[in-house]
């Protein structure tokens, strides 16, 4: 009878030890942080295990030391988490080393780890279990239990604790990964927002004339980014030998500082930076060391700390940024580095600003070279770059404010030169997606063995060659827009992972299994008939229809002849200023031969020709070649097999002209506004060939 009891005890005690772990597991699985999953352990094991601390000690691999994260205990105690202990005197870093469990029975008899025993017996603590906390992946360090009672761990209580240990090693890492996860997205959202700041204050340099609106985004951005409270620009006149307030952002100045106010080279830290090109570091402990009439009124207002940077420009000295605070803190060197960053992106902009009396008559003398048709190369619609008021142009500007604010894909059909990507931008631009990136990529410029990892990206070690990971344009486009050019030239074999990636929105990247989402509306476009591709087996059917959800069709110069004008006029715009030329006229015959001719290679050849006849242009008036133009008539007999007459033969006469050099900067294609592959397409077509 008595073996009997002590069997249904021992079944008891399993039974419990059992659903003590069951309960570990739930535990583990509703707590992510630490602290919470060890306070819900400690009320789950005591029926189960005595104790009067529960412990988490977990080793620095920097620092090589064991570090007390948690300490679960309802005894008064004067240990705080994140108390360092030598691995070889601490009892977690003997299991971190060990992996084997370590029982004390009784510390007062216990002669080992003695500082360790020494403050265990303070803290009346008479026996001790420590359990190594490892996964397969690495040693983490040891949980510990401790109680006021000797002998208080069994073998059996041992091996049941090695139990629950395992489990808790593994939320332990998972928590640790998490918490480093999250580090490193801090870090990134910090250096994006770095970047990001000195971008805006390129930005800043290169679009804002007015002095004032010029250094009020400059501070705008640095408050943000580093919680200052002042931030000041001084230049340093040669005729006072002082440093003068340029410019000033104060909102609480309260007119302790002017603008224009003078600040001394001596006893001042602008003076010092000045003097020394080096950075001013103002804290707390130092703020006594300046004695300018200035630097005491800020002080006496509430100045804090600040960094004071000298700004060079072509190893000249011309002034001092200076940011301030009213926090008792320090900028540490990962901030300077930021501001001697902007310091010299300041620099440029001062150095320029003073080539001039007055930012003011800069941007006046700039106004007075632009050409006065400026305001007449925008149509009624606005669409950026897009020029022209034509019937048919107005009705292709209609279909992209229709499609525009949807995510429907679109496909822009057309010639070569027709201005695909312009319409392309215009969609993008009209959408909800205006604010994050436009992505393009050629498929025809990339050879079909990499389109693949240009389009989907790659993990290292992937192929030869892929020596690190590198994100594809559809991660590049992610809640964005992706432009397809040349959509027609991808290849056959990755057509079905391009209409997965349509359709599905994910993808892989090549070399890895790990499945990417992504949010990408797609536009494409192609000087190809997808349709009659599909019907040879040159393009799959599936993929042409979930690219064609809205076509479009960029129209050909030739059928928008009333946007020739404008076009011309925009054009002599924009390489008279690139070219510093000063074209005011077009000759009347010039009109008409510009407007009359057939213009194959469509805008982009009309560009290059009007960018041709700028340069060759010494007067007030354009110098076009007017035999260089065929006319064209729009009569019924002008057909199609007479344009392609036409056609043939300018082609073969800048042949002639170029002798037969196709490629090349010089070459005919560059001359017709044509790419190297369409025009020996149109050669082939066209039955060009060299005899």
């Amino acid at each position: 009878m008595a073996n009997a009891h002590a069997v249904a005890a021992v079944t008891e005690s399993r039974a419990s030890e059992y659903q003590a772990l069951l309960e570990v597991s739930e535990s583990i699985a509703l707590h992510r942080d630490l602290d919470a999953l060890f306070h819900d352990l400690a009320g789950r094991l005591h029926p189960i295990i005595e104790f009067d601390f529960l412990s988490l000690v977990l080793h620095d691999d920097a620092r090589d030391v064991m570090r007390l994260h948690i300490l679960e205990t309802e005894l008064e105690t004067d240990i705080h988490t994140g108390k360092e202990t030598p691995v070889e005197k601490s009892l977690g870093g003997q299991v971190w080393k060990t992996q084997q469990p370590l029982v004390i029975d009784d510390v007062e008899s216990e002669t080992r780890f003695p500082e360790m025993m020494e403050m265990l017996r303070q803290r009346n603590i008479r026996s001790v279990c420590t359990l190594p906390l490892t996964t397969a992946q690495r040693r983490l360090g040891g949980m510990g239990v401790g109680s006021i009672e000797p002998h208080a761990y069994s073998p059996g209580d041992v091996e049941f604790l090695t139990r629950v240990a395992r489990q808790v090693a593994v939320a332990v890492d998972n928590a640790l990964n998490a918490q480093a996860a999250q580090s490193y997205q801090t870090e990134l959202a910090r250096e994006r927002d770095r970047l990001r700041l000195l971008l805006d204050v390129n930005d800043a340099i290169a679009s804002k004339v007015s002095k004032k609106e010029l250094f009020t985004a400059i501070s705008a951005g640095l408050r943000r980014l580093l919680n200052i409270d002042y931030t000041g620009l001084a230049v340093y006149d040669a005729k006072t030998t002082r440093l003068r307030v340029y410019a000033l952002d104060f909102p609480e100045n309260q007119n302790m500082i002017l603008e224009h106010a003078e600040i001394p080279l001596e006893d001042s830290p602008p003076g010092q930076a000045f003097t020394t090109r080096k950075p001013v570091m103002l804290d707390p402990s130092n703020l006594d060391r300046f004695n300018s009439d200035g630097f005491r009124r800020m002080v006496a207002n509430g100045l804090r700390a600040g960094c004071v940077l000298p700004l060079i420009s072509r190893d000249r000295v011309l002034g001092t940024l200076n940011v301030g605070t009213r926090r008792e803190t320090s900028f540490t060197a990962d901030d300077v580095d930021l501001l001697t960053q902007v310091a010299n992106q300041i620099a440029t902009a001062v150095e320029n600003a003073l080539a001039f009396s007055e930012i003011e008559d800069l941007k006046e003398q700039l106004a007075q070279e632009k050409l006065y048709l400026e305001d007449e190369i925008r149509t009624e619609h606005n669409f950026e770059e897009i020029v022209g008021d034509s019937p048919v142009l107005k009705r292709v500007l209609r279909q992209i404010e229709t499609v525009a604010p949807t995510d429907a894909a679109v496909l822009i059909e057309g010639e070569t030169g027709t201005g695909k990507e312009v319409f392309a931008r215009s969609i993008h631009n009209l959408s909800r997606r205006r604010d994050r990136t436009f992505v393009k990529i050629n498929c025809a410029a990339i050879p079909a063995g990499l389109l693949e990892s240009e389009l989907f990206g790659h993990e290292k070690g992937a192929f030869t060659g892929a020596l690190a990971q590198r994100a594809g344009r559809f991660e590049l486009a992610h809640r964005g827009t992706l432009f397809l050019d040349e959509v027609g030239d991808i290849p056959l074999e990755l057509q079905p992972k391009l209409l997965r990636a349509l359709q599905e929105q994910e993808f892989e990247r090549l070399g890895s299994t790990r499945t990417l989402r992504v949010d990408v509306r797609v536009i494409a476009a192609t000087n190809r008939n997808l349709a009659q591709m599909v019907a040879e087996g040159q393009f799959r059917g599936d993929l042409y229809y979930r690219l064609n959800v809205f076509p479009l069709e960029a129209p050909p110069l030739r059928e928008r002849r009333e946007d020739i004008p404008q076009l011309v006029r925009y054009f002599i715009q924009k390489y008279a200023l690139r070219l510093e030329r000063n074209i005011e006229t077009v000759p009347a015959e010039a009109q008409r031969a510009l407007a009359d001719y057939a213009w194959p290679g469509n805008i982009r050849e009309l560009e290059n020709f009007i960018e041709r006849a700028v340069i060759l242009s010494r007067g007030p008036v354009l110098n076009v070649s007017i035999s260089d133009l065929r006319p064209h008539s729009d009569t019924p007999a002008n057909n199609a097999a007479t344009l392609e007459a036409a056609e043939r033969d300018h082609i073969l006469r800048v042949l002639a002209e170029t002798n037969w050099m196709v490629g090349g900067p010089g070459g005919a294609a560059a001359r017709l506004g044509l790419k190297r592959t369409t025009l020996q397409s149109k050669m082939k077509k066209l039955g060009i060939s060299r005899t």
